[in-house]
C-alpha cells in the first residue's frame, strides 16, 4: 500500500498521531491511502457506469432491444480494471476547483471508449486475443461481428452521453472536451497509433516511430483524460498546460510499463496472454532499450510528470500517487 504525507484533510486520509510525546502538538499528521482513494474512486465509476448503461438500454425504441447488443456492451464495460481513465479525469477535475459532479459524466465516456479500444484491439484481424482482464474476450463470447458492433455503440453513445448528462458546466467547455476526446481518438490519436502498430509488426523500427505509436495509441486517450477534467473543472489555461504534460509523461511511461510487464509477469497476473508482443514480433521498448534501461526511463518520466504538479503542493496528492502507481503495478 502506498502512502503520501499530506496537509490536506481527505476521506481517504489517516490520521497518525505523533509517537514522541516530546514532539506532539495534538495535530495529526495525515497521510494519503492510494489503496482507500482508489477503491473509493473505482466504486463510485462503476456504480455511474451501470447507471450510464441502463439509460442506454431505457433510451432505445423498444427498451433493451436488441438484446445481445446490451449484453455484449455490458459484459465488457464492466469487466472490472484498474477504471484508471475515469479516475484520472476526477481527479484533475477536482485539482483546479471542479467537482466530481461535472466530470463524471465525461469520466464514464472516457471508460466507454476505452473498452471499445480493447474490444477491437483483441480482435483476430489485430492483436487476436482469446482473454481480457481474467476471463474471454468480446469476441469469444459474442462472436466478432457483435463484438465490433458493440465497439461502435460504446464509441458513439461515450460523445453522447457526455453532450447529454454533463450539468452545471459552461457550453463551450462541454463542446471543447468533445472537440479533443474526438482527435485523441482519431486518426490523429488512438486509430493513428494502432495502424502504425499493425503496420510495424515484424519490422525493425525506430525509437521514435515506437514512441509515435504509444503516444497516440495509448497516450492520447490518457492526456485527454487529464486535460478534459481540467477543462470541465474551470481550469486555468496554464494550469491545463501544466496538466497536459503531467499526462503526456504517464501516459508514455504507462505504455514502457504495459512493455515490460508483458516480459515479467504471469497471464495470471496479466489477465491476458503474457509474451504476446514477442511472439508476434511487435517491437517494444525492452526489446530496444532492455529491461533496466526501460525502467529507468519509466521512473524518469514520472518525476518529469511530478515535477508539474508542484505549484499546487499537497494539493496535488491523488495525482502525485496515481504517478507513482503506474510504476509499481503489477497489471
Amino acid at each position: 500500500m502506498l502512502y503520501f504525507n499530506s496537509t490536506t484533510r481527505n476521506p481517504n486520509c489517516r490520521a497518525i498521531m505523533c509517537s514522541d510525546p516530546a514532539l506532539d502538538t495534538s495535530v495529526p499528521t495525515l497521510t494519503f491511502s492510494l489503496s482507500a482513494y482508489l477503491t473509493e474512486r473505482q466504486r463510485l465509476v462503476e456504480t455511474a457506469l451501470l447507471e450510464s448503461l441502463s439509460r442506454c438500454e431505457a433510451s432505445a425504441v423498444q427498451p433493451g432491444y436488441p438484446p445481445r447488443l446490451f449484453d455484449a456492451m455490458r459484459y465488457s464495460l464492466m469487466a472490472g480494471g484498474k477504471r484508471l481513465r475515469p479516475i484520472l479525469c476526477l481527479a484533475a477535475c477536482e485539482l483546479v476547483g471542479g467537482s466530481l459532479t461535472v466530470a463524471l459524466p465525461t469520466a464514464c465516456a472516457l471508460e466507454m471508449i476505452h473498452t471499445m479500444s480493447l474490444i477491437h484491439d483483441d480482435l483476430p484481424a489485430m492483436d487476436n486475443d482469446d482473454f481480457r482482464r481474467g476471463r474471454p474476450t468480446n469476441h469469444k463470447v459474442f462472436g466478432e461481428d457483435m463484438a465490433i458492433l458493440a465497439g461502435d455503440a460504446l464509441l458513439a453513445y461515450a460523445f453522447q452521453y457526455i453532450a447529454q448528462y454533463t450539468q452545471g458546466v459552461p457550453p463551450e467547455r462541454v463542446l471543447e472536451v468533445i472537440q479533443r476526446l474526438g482527435a485523441a481518438v482519431a486518426a490523429t490519436g488512438l486509430v493513428g497509433g494502432q495502424v502504425v502498430d499493425l503496420e510495424s509488426e515484424g519490422q525493425t523500427i525506430s525509437a521514435e516511430t515506437l514512441d509515435y505509436i504509444h503516444q497516440h495509441k495509448t497516450g492520447a486517450l490518457l492526456e485527454v483524460c487529464v486535460v478534459s477534467g481540467a477543462i470541465l473543472g474551470g481550469g486555468s489555461p496554464e494550469e491545463t498546460q501544466r496538466l497536459s504534460q503531467f499526462a503526456k509523461a504517464i501516459g508514455l511511461a504507462f505504455q514502457i510499463m504495459d512493455d515490460i510487464l508483458d516480459v515479467t509477469a504471469t497471464s495470471e497476473q496479466l489477465g491476458k496472454t503474457a509474451g504476446k508482443d514477442q511472439a508476434v514480433q511487435k517491437a517494444t521498448y525492452p526489446s530496444l532499450w532492455g529491461l533496466e534501461a526501460s525502467q529507468a526511463k519509466a521512473n524518469e518520466l514520472i518525476q518529469t510528470a511530478k515535477a508539474q504538479l508542484e505549484p499546487w503542493g499537497s494539493q496535488a496528492e491523488s495525482l502525485l500517487a496515481l504517478a507513482d502507481f503506474i510504476t509499481h503495478r503489477t497489471h
